[in-house]
């Protein structure tokens, strides 16, 4: 689930994964293992996705259908 939706935010947002990589300071790589589900981003990594996808770490991980972040 949380591949599916960082490659939908992603998307959605109009970046490419070299971007959201490059604003994550990531390789492309590590994105595209991301959303592969191939390998799990750190907490400090799944936080900074997070914000720049403009949503909670709970929804990219599935434990909510609200993307809004709390404030």
């Amino acid at each position: 689930m949380l591949g599916a939706r960082i490659a939908a935010l992603r998307r959605e947002a109009n970046l490419s994964q070299a971007e959201l990589a490059r604003r994550l300071k990531i390789s492309p790589s590590a994105m595209g293992m991301y959303e592969q589900g191939r390998r799990e981003p750190s907490v400090q990594i799944l936080v900074r996705m997070a914000g720049a996808l403009g949503v909670s770490t709970d929804y990219l991980l599935g434990l909510t259908n609200n993307p809004k972040r709390n404030k």
